[in-house]
């Protein structure tokens, strides 16, 4: 499926599409692999201003942008995305095809494993697990072969805390899923990986790690590092795996988290 020769790709920007692109990680990574010379899709749920902002934020980096209203956990409308995204692409870009997938979307569920109810663990899945995977589906049409998939997990998948066990599981499966993507779309060329942040200052999960500072100094007194997490340390971390002396590194959940619990 290959729409462009590689003659043309050495001259043709990048286009990263991203979900969750508005803020927090998903704006960060952005704004990092527009610095890094590419173009960006990225999605938004309700926060219009907000990503209309970041796509303000990429132009001036001297990149083209545009915002696209998704919500992950509704796989229903992923066919009707898809023909906006194409729809983007010819009229944005003058192209048919994008090279980067970001599967950034997310939403935080703190709740004990007894506390947990039928329709959290639902919508855990919906964003976290089944999102990914039908929305990938929905997309790789559209992906130039020898493009790149990040998915995003959590460090919760190596350690654990209580209070996020369905969120930690549905993270778990997306890592099986990332290992699976890369041995069968190894035959396009596309490289498939994991990227798992630990614990970062944002508004994720009601911005507990951000606002509580009880928290927040017991994980920095956790990090071989000393410190939080900031959005910055995970986008520079995607961009770097979607830099093109990456292209290599394929099949691996690589972790930034400044070595929690080491």
């Amino acid at each position: 499926m290959t729409a462009h020769t590689s003659a043309t790709k050495t001259t043709t920007p990048p286009i990263a599409l991203i979900t969750g692109g508005s803020r927090g990680l998903g704006k960060s990574t952005a704004l990092h692999l527009a610095a890094q010379g590419s173009d960006i899709i990225l999605t938004y749920r309700s926060a219009k201003a907000e990503a209309e902002a970041t796509v303000a934020a990429i132009q001036a980096l001297g990149r083209q942008a545009v915002a696209l209203q998704l919500d992950v956990g509704h796989s229903a409308s992923f066919a009707g995305f898809a023909e906006a995204v194409k729809h983007a692409l010819a009229a944005t870009f003058g192209r048919s095809s994008f090279d980067h997938l970001v599967n950034n979307a997310g939403e935080g569920r703190y709740a004990s494993f007894m506390e947990t109810t039928e329709a959290q663990f639902d919508d855990l899945m919906n964003v976290h697990l089944k999102g990914v995977f039908f929305l990938t589906q929905a997309l790789l049409p559209l992906m130039d072969d020898g493009g790149r998939i990040v998915n995003i997990s959590s460090g919760l998948t190596r350690f654990a805390l209580p209070g996020y066990a369905a969120y930690a599981a549905m993270k778990g499966a997306v890592e099986v899923l990332s290992r699976y993507l890369a041995k069968e779309l190894g035959g396009r060329g596309i490289a498939v990986n994991t990227l798992a942040p630990g614990a970062i200052e944002t508004d994720f999960g009601g911005g507990a790690v951000r606002d509580n500072a009880q928290l927040n100094q017991f994980v920095a007194a956790q990090t071989a590092l000393g410190r939080v997490g900031q959005p910055d340390d995970i986008g520079g971390a995607i961009a770097a795996l979607l830099a093109p002396g990456s292209g290599w590194v394929n099949a691996q959940r690589i972790e930034a988290s400044g070595g929690m619990f080491v």
